[in-house]
Protein backbone atom coordinates (compact mmCIF):
# COMPACT_ATOMS: atom_id res chain seq x y z
CA UNK A 1 0.00 0.00 0.00
CA UNK A 2 1.22 3.75 -0.97
CA UNK A 3 1.20 6.23 1.33
CA UNK A 4 0.81 9.49 -0.06
CA UNK A 5 2.24 12.30 1.90
CA UNK A 6 0.26 15.96 1.37
CA UNK A 7 2.95 18.74 0.91
CA UNK A 8 4.00 21.03 3.86
CA UNK A 9 3.06 24.00 2.05
CA UNK A 10 0.08 23.90 -0.07
CA UNK A 11 0.33 25.43 -3.29
CA UNK A 12 -2.83 23.95 -5.09
CA UNK A 13 -6.44 25.01 -4.79
CA UNK A 14 -7.25 21.15 -3.44
CA UNK A 15 -4.37 20.68 -0.98
CA UNK A 16 -4.88 24.78 0.28
CA UNK A 17 -8.82 23.60 0.59
CA UNK A 18 -7.42 20.90 2.32
CA UNK A 19 -5.20 22.87 5.19
CA UNK A 20 -8.49 24.85 5.27
CA UNK A 21 -10.52 22.13 6.74
CA UNK A 22 -8.24 21.09 9.58
CA UNK A 23 -10.10 23.65 11.61
CA UNK A 24 -8.80 22.46 14.91
CA UNK A 25 -5.65 24.40 13.74
CA UNK A 26 -4.33 27.43 12.91
CA UNK A 27 -3.26 28.43 8.86
CA UNK A 28 -0.92 30.43 8.18
CA UNK A 29 -0.21 31.90 4.52
CA UNK A 30 3.41 32.28 4.20
CA UNK A 31 6.09 32.75 1.08
CA UNK A 32 8.09 29.59 1.12
CA UNK A 33 11.02 28.85 -1.48
CA UNK A 34 9.92 31.87 -3.63
CA UNK A 35 6.53 30.84 -3.68
CA UNK A 36 2.98 31.69 -2.01
CA UNK A 37 1.08 28.90 -0.32
CA UNK A 38 -0.87 27.63 3.18
CA UNK A 39 0.61 25.72 6.00
CA UNK A 40 -0.49 24.18 9.15
CA UNK A 41 3.16 23.34 9.89
CA UNK A 42 3.97 25.82 12.67
CA UNK A 43 7.33 25.24 12.56
CA UNK A 44 7.59 25.95 8.88
CA UNK A 45 5.74 28.77 9.28
CA UNK A 46 8.10 30.07 11.97
CA UNK A 47 11.24 30.25 9.67
CA UNK A 48 9.18 31.93 6.88
CA UNK A 49 7.28 34.76 5.83
CA UNK A 50 3.87 34.91 7.07
CA UNK A 51 1.73 37.02 4.91
CA UNK A 52 -1.36 36.50 7.29
CA UNK A 53 -2.86 33.82 9.61
CA UNK A 54 -6.39 32.18 10.80
CA UNK A 55 -6.83 30.43 14.16
CA UNK A 56 -8.57 27.59 15.14
CA UNK A 57 -12.33 27.25 14.40
CA UNK A 58 -13.88 24.00 15.18
CA UNK A 59 -17.80 24.19 13.79
CA UNK A 60 -18.31 23.95 17.84
CA UNK A 61 -16.66 27.62 18.04
CA UNK A 62 -19.35 29.21 15.81
CA UNK A 63 -21.97 31.06 17.74
CA UNK A 64 -22.70 32.11 21.27
CA UNK A 65 -20.93 29.70 23.88
CA UNK A 66 -24.13 30.27 26.13
CA UNK A 67 -26.67 28.83 23.86
CA UNK A 68 -23.95 25.49 23.98
CA UNK A 69 -24.37 25.44 27.65
CA UNK A 70 -27.20 26.45 28.48
CA UNK A 71 -29.19 23.78 25.96
CA UNK A 72 -25.89 21.08 26.89
CA UNK A 73 -25.52 20.95 22.84
CA UNK A 74 -22.34 20.37 21.08
CA UNK A 75 -22.99 23.37 18.53
CA UNK A 76 -24.85 26.62 18.25
CA UNK A 77 -27.34 24.75 15.75
CA UNK A 78 -31.09 23.78 16.53
CA UNK A 79 -33.68 22.16 13.88
CA UNK A 80 -36.85 23.44 14.15
CA UNK A 81 -40.01 22.50 14.33
CA UNK A 82 -41.98 21.70 11.44
CA UNK A 83 -45.43 20.92 12.13
CA UNK A 84 -48.02 18.09 12.30
CA UNK A 85 -45.31 16.05 13.38
CA UNK A 86 -43.11 16.59 10.38
CA UNK A 87 -40.45 17.19 13.14
CA UNK A 88 -40.79 13.97 14.60
CA UNK A 89 -39.86 12.04 17.90
CA UNK A 90 -37.02 10.13 15.23
CA UNK A 91 -35.75 13.67 13.42
CA UNK A 92 -35.60 15.16 17.55
CA UNK A 93 -34.16 12.03 19.00
CA UNK A 94 -31.57 11.59 16.19
CA UNK A 95 -30.37 15.62 16.94
CA UNK A 96 -30.11 14.76 20.85
CA UNK A 97 -28.39 11.70 20.30
CA UNK A 98 -25.69 13.80 18.30
CA UNK A 99 -25.86 16.73 20.50
CA UNK A 100 -27.69 19.10 19.23
CA UNK A 101 -31.47 20.74 19.38
CA UNK A 102 -34.42 19.90 18.18
CA UNK A 103 -38.11 20.93 18.38
CA UNK A 104 -40.49 17.82 18.10
CA UNK A 105 -42.92 19.38 15.51
CA UNK A 106 -46.23 19.36 18.00
CA UNK A 107 -48.49 22.02 16.02
CA UNK A 108 -51.58 20.66 14.35
CA UNK A 109 -51.23 17.03 16.16
CA UNK A 110 -54.23 16.11 18.22
CA UNK A 111 -53.16 16.67 21.82
CA UNK A 112 -53.38 13.12 23.02
CA UNK A 113 -50.61 11.99 19.99
CA UNK A 114 -48.24 15.14 21.09
CA UNK A 115 -48.42 13.39 24.87
CA UNK A 116 -47.83 10.14 23.36
CA UNK A 117 -45.01 12.02 21.00
CA UNK A 118 -43.51 13.52 24.38
CA UNK A 119 -43.21 10.46 26.64
CA UNK A 120 -41.49 8.56 23.92
CA UNK A 121 -38.98 11.36 23.48
CA UNK A 122 -39.09 11.73 27.60
CA UNK A 123 -38.18 7.97 27.92
CA UNK A 124 -35.93 7.24 25.14
CA UNK A 125 -34.03 10.88 25.60
CA UNK A 126 -33.58 10.62 29.48
CA UNK A 127 -31.25 13.95 30.05
CA UNK A 128 -30.37 14.75 26.54
CA UNK A 129 -31.97 18.03 25.23
CA UNK A 130 -34.67 18.36 23.10
CA UNK A 131 -37.49 20.76 22.33
CA UNK A 132 -41.44 20.89 21.46
CA UNK A 133 -43.08 23.22 19.50
CA UNK A 134 -45.48 25.83 20.98
CA UNK A 135 -47.36 27.57 18.51
CA UNK A 136 -49.80 30.62 18.85
CA UNK A 137 -53.46 28.87 18.10
CA UNK A 138 -55.43 32.23 18.77
CA UNK A 139 -58.86 30.67 17.19
CA UNK A 140 -58.25 27.22 18.84
CA UNK A 141 -56.78 28.59 22.98
CA UNK A 142 -57.08 24.74 24.04
CA UNK A 143 -54.59 23.61 21.87
CA UNK A 144 -52.26 25.70 23.52
CA UNK A 145 -53.33 24.75 26.79
CA UNK A 146 -52.65 21.35 26.11
CA UNK A 147 -49.21 21.23 24.55
CA UNK A 148 -48.47 23.23 27.97
CA UNK A 149 -49.69 20.35 30.00
CA UNK A 150 -48.27 17.99 28.18
CA UNK A 151 -44.91 19.36 28.46
CA UNK A 152 -44.93 20.21 32.28
CA UNK A 153 -46.44 16.74 32.76
CA UNK A 154 -43.32 15.04 30.82
CA UNK A 155 -40.48 17.29 32.11
CA UNK A 156 -40.00 19.20 28.59
CA UNK A 157 -37.50 21.58 29.61
CA UNK A 158 -37.68 24.05 26.33
CA UNK A 159 -40.20 24.82 24.41
CA UNK A 160 -39.86 26.64 20.76
CA UNK A 161 -42.90 29.78 20.81
CA UNK A 162 -43.67 30.64 17.14
CA UNK A 163 -46.21 32.36 15.27
CA UNK A 164 -47.45 34.12 18.83
CA UNK A 165 -48.53 37.87 17.94
CA UNK A 166 -49.17 38.62 21.57
CA UNK A 167 -48.53 36.32 24.98
CA UNK A 168 -50.92 34.00 26.50
CA UNK A 169 -51.67 32.73 29.93
CA UNK A 170 -50.70 29.07 28.56
CA UNK A 171 -46.75 30.77 27.37
CA UNK A 172 -46.48 32.69 30.72
CA UNK A 173 -47.21 29.68 32.38
CA UNK A 174 -44.77 27.68 30.62
CA UNK A 175 -42.02 29.79 31.64
CA UNK A 176 -43.08 30.67 35.20
CA UNK A 177 -43.88 26.99 36.54
CA UNK A 178 -39.57 26.67 35.58
CA UNK A 179 -38.85 29.29 37.73
CA UNK A 180 -37.00 28.41 41.54
CA UNK A 181 -34.21 30.33 43.55
CA UNK A 182 -30.98 28.55 44.49
CA UNK A 183 -29.02 28.22 47.24
CA UNK A 184 -27.47 31.67 46.15
CA UNK A 185 -30.24 33.37 45.72
CA UNK A 186 -30.22 33.48 42.32
CA UNK A 187 -33.13 32.83 40.05
CA UNK A 188 -33.28 29.71 38.05
CA UNK A 189 -35.26 29.09 34.92
CA UNK A 190 -35.76 25.93 34.25
CA UNK A 191 -38.33 26.40 31.74
CA UNK A 192 -36.26 27.52 28.70
CA UNK A 193 -38.03 29.26 26.31
CA UNK A 194 -36.78 29.63 22.56
CA UNK A 195 -39.21 32.34 21.09
CA UNK A 196 -39.65 32.43 17.49
CA UNK A 197 -40.39 36.36 15.82
CA UNK A 198 -40.47 38.14 13.06
CA UNK A 199 -41.39 41.60 14.33
CA UNK A 200 -39.33 43.87 16.81
CA UNK A 201 -42.76 44.63 18.58
CA UNK A 202 -43.57 41.03 19.24
CA UNK A 203 -39.70 40.42 20.47
CA UNK A 204 -40.39 43.01 22.92
CA UNK A 205 -42.88 41.44 24.46
CA UNK A 206 -40.42 38.29 25.17
CA UNK A 207 -37.60 40.52 26.11
CA UNK A 208 -39.64 41.80 29.26
CA UNK A 209 -41.30 39.83 32.36
CA UNK A 210 -44.35 38.71 31.68
CA UNK A 211 -47.11 41.42 32.23
CA UNK A 212 -48.52 41.41 36.00
CA UNK A 213 -52.12 41.02 34.41
CA UNK A 214 -51.59 37.14 33.20
CA UNK A 215 -49.02 36.48 35.95
CA UNK A 216 -52.16 37.96 38.07
CA UNK A 217 -54.86 35.70 36.16
CA UNK A 218 -52.51 32.65 36.57
CA UNK A 219 -52.12 33.44 40.34
CA UNK A 220 -55.98 33.41 40.93
CA UNK A 221 -56.84 30.39 39.18
CA UNK A 222 -54.30 28.44 40.91
CA UNK A 223 -52.20 27.68 37.76
CA UNK A 224 -48.79 29.11 39.11
CA UNK A 225 -47.73 29.98 42.62
CA UNK A 226 -47.63 33.78 43.94
CA UNK A 227 -43.96 32.96 44.77
CA UNK A 228 -43.67 31.99 41.25
CA UNK A 229 -45.30 35.24 39.70
CA UNK A 230 -42.73 37.10 41.70
CA UNK A 231 -39.94 35.56 40.15
CA UNK A 232 -41.50 36.01 36.36
CA UNK A 233 -41.86 39.62 37.61
CA UNK A 234 -38.09 39.67 37.43
CA UNK A 235 -36.96 37.84 34.55
CA UNK A 236 -37.40 38.19 30.78
CA UNK A 237 -40.30 35.97 29.07
CA UNK A 238 -37.54 34.26 26.82
CA UNK A 239 -33.70 32.91 27.18
CA UNK A 240 -33.73 32.95 23.15
CA UNK A 241 -35.11 34.38 20.88
CA UNK A 242 -34.75 33.69 16.88
CA UNK A 243 -35.15 36.19 13.99
CA UNK A 244 -37.24 34.63 11.58
CA UNK A 245 -36.61 35.69 8.31
CA UNK A 246 -37.71 33.90 4.99
CA UNK A 247 -38.66 30.70 6.19
CA UNK A 248 -41.72 27.93 5.32
CA UNK A 249 -44.35 27.72 6.93
CA UNK A 250 -45.54 30.85 9.08
CA UNK A 251 -43.54 33.66 8.09
CA UNK A 252 -43.79 37.19 7.10
CA UNK A 253 -40.63 36.86 4.90
CA UNK A 254 -38.52 39.16 6.35
CA UNK A 255 -35.24 39.67 4.95
CA UNK A 256 -32.61 38.65 7.60
CA UNK A 257 -29.93 40.87 7.32
CA UNK A 258 -32.35 43.51 8.14
CA UNK A 259 -34.28 41.68 11.02
CA UNK A 260 -31.50 39.73 12.93
CA UNK A 261 -29.90 43.57 13.53
CA UNK A 262 -33.00 44.48 14.49
CA UNK A 263 -33.92 42.91 17.08
CA UNK A 264 -30.33 42.69 18.52
CA UNK A 265 -30.70 46.35 18.52
CA UNK A 266 -34.31 45.75 20.06
CA UNK A 267 -32.93 44.01 23.07
CA UNK A 268 -29.71 46.34 23.38
CA UNK A 269 -32.09 49.05 24.47
CA UNK A 270 -34.43 47.34 26.41
CA UNK A 271 -31.85 46.43 28.42
CA UNK A 272 -31.24 49.53 29.16
CA UNK A 273 -34.23 49.25 31.57
CA UNK A 274 -34.57 45.68 32.26
CA UNK A 275 -31.07 44.55 32.77
CA UNK A 276 -31.93 41.29 32.60
CA UNK A 277 -32.64 41.38 29.22
CA UNK A 278 -28.97 41.97 27.87
CA UNK A 279 -28.33 37.82 28.63
CA UNK A 280 -31.23 36.78 25.31
CA UNK A 281 -29.50 35.74 23.01
CA UNK A 282 -30.50 36.31 19.24
CA UNK A 283 -30.40 33.75 16.94
CA UNK A 284 -31.06 33.37 12.88
CA UNK A 285 -33.64 31.30 10.91
CA UNK A 286 -35.09 31.67 7.65
CA UNK A 287 -33.23 31.03 4.44
CA UNK A 288 -30.24 28.94 6.03
CA UNK A 289 -30.03 25.97 4.23
CA UNK A 290 -26.42 26.20 3.27
CA UNK A 291 -23.10 26.28 5.10
CA UNK A 292 -22.73 30.02 3.16
CA UNK A 293 -25.89 31.25 4.96
CA UNK A 294 -24.71 29.70 8.35
CA UNK A 295 -21.54 31.85 7.98
CA UNK A 296 -22.98 34.92 7.08
CA UNK A 297 -25.65 34.29 9.85
CA UNK A 298 -23.00 34.13 12.66
CA UNK A 299 -20.69 36.93 10.79
CA UNK A 300 -24.00 38.77 11.23
CA UNK A 301 -24.15 38.56 14.60
CA UNK A 302 -26.36 35.10 15.15
CA UNK A 303 -25.99 33.62 18.63
CA UNK A 304 -27.26 30.35 16.78
CA UNK A 305 -28.69 29.25 13.56
CA UNK A 306 -32.22 27.90 13.18
CA UNK A 307 -32.95 25.22 10.04
CA UNK A 308 -36.18 24.08 9.11
CA UNK A 309 -37.32 23.32 5.49
CA UNK A 310 -34.26 21.05 4.43
CA UNK A 311 -34.72 19.07 7.25
CA UNK A 312 -37.96 17.70 5.89
CA UNK A 313 -35.98 15.78 3.37
CA UNK A 314 -34.22 14.24 6.03
CA UNK A 315 -34.81 10.22 6.36
CA UNK A 316 -35.94 10.85 10.12
CA UNK A 317 -38.96 13.35 8.97
CA UNK A 318 -42.20 12.35 9.56
CA UNK A 319 -42.92 13.06 5.56
CA UNK A 320 -43.70 10.92 2.43
CA UNK A 321 -41.16 9.51 -0.17
CA UNK A 322 -43.21 10.82 -2.90
CA UNK A 323 -42.73 14.48 -1.01
CA UNK A 324 -38.99 14.18 0.17
CA UNK A 325 -38.88 13.71 -4.40
CA UNK A 326 -40.52 16.78 -4.85
CA UNK A 327 -38.34 18.63 -2.49
CA UNK A 328 -35.23 17.55 -3.44
CA UNK A 329 -36.29 19.05 -6.96
CA UNK A 330 -37.01 22.25 -5.63
CA UNK A 331 -35.43 25.31 -6.59
CA UNK A 332 -35.15 28.46 -4.33
CA UNK A 333 -38.13 30.62 -6.61
CA UNK A 334 -40.35 27.11 -6.41
CA UNK A 335 -42.04 29.11 -3.19
CA UNK A 336 -45.03 30.98 -2.79
CA UNK A 337 -47.61 31.97 -0.59
CA UNK A 338 -51.23 30.32 0.55
CA UNK A 339 -53.47 30.84 3.17
CA UNK A 340 -53.14 28.96 6.60
CA UNK A 341 -55.68 26.99 8.00
CA UNK A 342 -54.82 27.42 11.85
CA UNK A 343 -55.48 31.23 11.43
CA UNK A 344 -57.49 31.26 7.79
CA UNK A 345 -59.59 33.43 9.32
CA UNK A 346 -57.44 36.14 10.21
CA UNK A 347 -55.69 36.30 6.54
CA UNK A 348 -52.32 34.84 7.71
CA UNK A 349 -50.26 32.95 5.32
CA UNK A 350 -47.89 30.48 4.94
CA UNK A 351 -44.83 29.44 2.39
CA UNK A 352 -45.21 26.27 0.62
CA UNK A 353 -43.70 24.89 -2.17
CA UNK A 354 -45.34 25.37 -5.87
CA UNK A 355 -43.87 23.11 -8.18
CA UNK A 356 -45.84 19.90 -8.25
CA UNK A 357 -48.90 20.72 -6.81
CA UNK A 358 -51.87 23.09 -7.17
CA UNK A 359 -52.53 23.84 -3.36
CA UNK A 360 -51.26 27.28 -3.10
CA UNK A 361 -54.16 28.14 -6.38
CA UNK A 362 -56.79 26.08 -4.68
CA UNK A 363 -56.26 27.41 -0.94
CA UNK A 364 -56.70 30.79 -2.30
CA UNK A 365 -59.90 30.43 -4.44
CA UNK A 366 -61.49 29.48 -0.70
CA UNK A 367 -59.88 32.13 0.81
CA UNK A 368 -61.66 34.38 -2.18
CA UNK A 369 -64.77 32.64 -1.08
CA UNK A 370 -64.84 33.42 2.26
CA UNK A 371 -64.07 37.29 1.91
CA UNK A 372 -67.28 37.15 -0.52
CA UNK A 373 -69.94 35.15 1.15
CA UNK A 374 -71.37 34.83 4.60
CA UNK A 375 -71.93 31.30 4.40
CA UNK A 376 -72.24 27.88 2.56
CA UNK A 377 -75.74 28.88 1.21
CA UNK A 378 -74.85 31.84 -0.28
CA UNK A 379 -72.42 30.11 -2.76
CA UNK A 380 -73.60 30.11 -5.95
CA UNK A 381 -74.78 26.31 -6.77
CA UNK A 382 -71.73 26.32 -9.67
CA UNK A 383 -69.21 27.04 -7.20
CA UNK A 384 -70.80 24.57 -4.61
CA UNK A 385 -70.88 21.61 -7.19
CA UNK A 386 -67.35 22.51 -8.65
CA UNK A 387 -65.95 22.65 -5.06
CA UNK A 388 -67.76 19.62 -3.98
CA UNK A 389 -66.57 17.57 -7.08
CA UNK A 390 -62.86 18.74 -6.86
CA UNK A 391 -61.37 19.85 -4.24
CA UNK A 392 -63.71 18.07 -0.99
CA UNK A 393 -64.70 15.65 -3.51
CA UNK A 394 -67.93 15.16 -1.52
CA UNK A 395 -71.19 17.18 -0.56
CA UNK A 396 -69.83 20.00 1.92
CA UNK A 397 -72.47 18.78 4.38
CA UNK A 398 -70.84 15.29 4.72
CA UNK A 399 -67.54 17.33 5.32
CA UNK A 400 -69.43 19.48 8.04
CA UNK A 401 -70.19 16.31 9.88
CA UNK A 402 -66.50 15.32 10.05
CA UNK A 403 -65.54 19.23 11.29
CA UNK A 404 -67.91 18.69 14.00
CA UNK A 405 -66.44 15.02 14.59
CA UNK A 406 -63.10 16.55 14.83
CA UNK A 407 -63.48 19.62 16.69
CA UNK A 408 -65.40 17.68 19.66
CA UNK A 409 -62.67 16.16 20.48
CA UNK A 410 -59.94 19.25 19.56
CA UNK A 411 -61.87 22.41 20.23
CA UNK A 412 -65.41 21.84 21.20
CA UNK A 413 -65.91 25.97 21.58
CA UNK A 414 -65.20 26.24 17.74
CA UNK A 415 -68.51 24.36 17.20
CA UNK A 416 -70.32 26.24 20.05
CA UNK A 417 -69.50 29.48 17.74
CA UNK A 418 -69.86 27.80 14.20
CA UNK A 419 -73.63 26.92 15.36
CA UNK A 420 -74.26 30.60 16.20
CA UNK A 421 -71.99 32.09 13.06
CA UNK A 422 -72.85 30.54 9.32
CA UNK A 423 -69.66 32.33 8.23
CA UNK A 424 -67.92 30.86 10.98
CA UNK A 425 -69.35 27.55 9.75
CA UNK A 426 -68.00 27.92 5.95
CA UNK A 427 -64.55 28.73 7.75
CA UNK A 428 -64.42 25.20 9.43
CA UNK A 429 -65.66 23.43 6.53
CA UNK A 430 -62.33 25.30 4.00
CA UNK A 431 -60.28 24.70 7.00
CA UNK A 432 -60.34 20.95 6.33
CA UNK A 433 -59.63 20.88 3.35
CA UNK A 434 -56.13 23.15 4.31
CA UNK A 435 -56.08 20.81 7.46
CA UNK A 436 -55.74 17.48 5.25
CA UNK A 437 -53.71 18.62 2.51
CA UNK A 438 -50.64 18.38 4.53
CA UNK A 439 -51.26 15.39 5.64
CA UNK A 440 -51.83 14.02 2.36
CA UNK A 441 -48.32 14.84 1.97
CA UNK A 442 -47.14 13.26 4.52
CA UNK A 443 -49.14 10.14 3.98
CA UNK A 444 -47.80 10.41 0.11
CA UNK A 445 -51.43 9.98 -0.99
CA UNK A 446 -51.10 9.68 -4.52
CA UNK A 447 -54.44 10.49 -5.81
CA UNK A 448 -54.19 13.75 -3.98
CA UNK A 449 -51.11 14.59 -5.22
CA UNK A 450 -51.83 18.00 -6.47
CA UNK A 451 -53.46 18.92 -3.44
CA UNK A 452 -50.13 18.60 -1.42
CA UNK A 453 -49.54 21.35 1.41
CA UNK A 454 -45.86 21.29 1.57
CA UNK A 455 -44.12 23.83 4.24
CA UNK A 456 -41.43 25.20 2.45
CA UNK A 457 -38.50 28.45 1.75
CA UNK A 458 -35.91 29.09 -0.86
CA UNK A 459 -33.41 27.39 1.51
CA UNK A 460 -34.52 23.92 0.18
CA UNK A 461 -33.47 25.01 -3.61
CA UNK A 462 -29.90 26.77 -1.86
CA UNK A 463 -29.70 23.26 -0.04
CA UNK A 464 -29.87 21.37 -3.42
CA UNK A 465 -28.17 23.85 -5.29
CA UNK A 466 -25.21 23.05 -2.93
CA UNK A 467 -25.49 19.55 -2.71
CA UNK A 468 -26.18 19.14 -6.34
CA UNK A 469 -23.75 16.17 -7.82
CA UNK A 470 -22.85 15.02 -4.32
CA UNK A 471 -23.87 12.24 -2.23
CA UNK A 472 -26.56 14.62 -0.42
CA UNK A 473 -28.17 15.13 -3.59
CA UNK A 474 -30.27 11.85 -2.83
CA UNK A 475 -32.53 11.96 -0.37
CA UNK A 476 -32.14 8.75 1.11
CA UNK A 477 -28.74 9.84 1.97
CA UNK A 478 -30.02 12.64 4.12
CA UNK A 479 -29.79 12.08 7.70
CA UNK A 480 -30.56 14.92 10.12
CA UNK A 481 -27.56 15.07 12.08
CA UNK A 482 -25.48 14.40 9.57
CA UNK A 483 -26.86 17.72 7.49
CA UNK A 484 -26.17 19.61 10.77
CA UNK A 485 -22.72 18.47 10.79
CA UNK A 486 -22.15 19.19 7.11
CA UNK A 487 -23.72 22.60 7.23
CA UNK A 488 -21.70 23.92 10.63
CA UNK A 489 -18.44 22.39 9.04
CA UNK A 490 -19.12 24.32 6.07
CA UNK A 491 -19.78 27.51 7.71
CA UNK A 492 -16.57 27.32 9.51
CA UNK A 493 -14.49 26.53 6.89
CA UNK A 494 -16.24 29.63 4.83
CA UNK A 495 -15.74 31.95 7.62
CA UNK A 496 -12.05 30.74 7.74
CA UNK A 497 -11.74 31.71 4.33
CA UNK A 498 -13.45 35.07 5.00
CA UNK A 499 -11.01 35.91 7.28
CA UNK A 500 -8.25 35.47 5.00
CA UNK A 501 -10.05 37.40 2.24
CA UNK A 502 -10.61 40.42 4.34
CA UNK A 503 -6.61 40.07 5.23
CA UNK A 504 -6.13 40.75 1.85
CA UNK A 505 -5.11 37.07 0.65
CA UNK A 506 -6.33 36.23 -2.63
CA UNK A 507 -7.34 31.99 -2.59
CA UNK A 508 -8.41 30.43 -5.71
CA UNK A 509 -11.96 30.72 -6.98
CA UNK A 510 -12.07 26.69 -6.01
CA UNK A 511 -11.78 27.07 -2.87
CA UNK A 512 -14.98 29.71 -2.11
CA UNK A 513 -16.57 26.25 -2.25
CA UNK A 514 -17.82 23.86 0.70
CA UNK A 515 -18.35 20.44 -1.05
CA UNK A 516 -20.19 18.03 1.69
CA UNK A 517 -17.90 14.80 2.32
CA UNK A 518 -19.54 11.38 3.72
CA UNK A 519 -18.13 11.33 7.33
CA UNK A 520 -15.92 8.72 6.40
CA UNK A 521 -13.99 10.93 3.81
CA UNK A 522 -13.42 13.63 6.76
Amino acid sequence: MTTFRQPVVAHTAEDISARLLELDRPLWIVRHEGRVGATTDEALAAHGEILAAVGPLPPEQLGDSGFRAAHGVRAAYAAGAMANGIASPALVAAMAEAGYLASYGAAGVPPAAVDAALGELSGRLGAKPFACNLIHSPSEPALERAIVEACLKHGVRCVEASAFMDLTAEVVLYRAAGLAVDSGGRIVCRNRLIAKVSRVEVAELFLKPAPARLLSALVESGRITAEQAALAAQVPMADDITAEGDSGGHTDRRPLLVLLPELVAARDRIARTVPAAAAVRIGAAGGIGTPDAAAAAFTLGAAYVVTGSINQSAREANQSESTRKLLATAQFADCTMAPSSDMFELGVQVQVLRRGTMFAARAHKLYDLYRAYDSMDALPEKVRKDLEAGLFRRPLEDVWQDCVSFFTERDPAQLAVAERDPKARMALVFRWYLGLSSGWSIRGEADRAADYQIWCGPSMGAFNGWTEGTYLAAPENRSVADIARQVMTGAAYLTRVAQLRSAGVRLPAECARYVPRPLEER
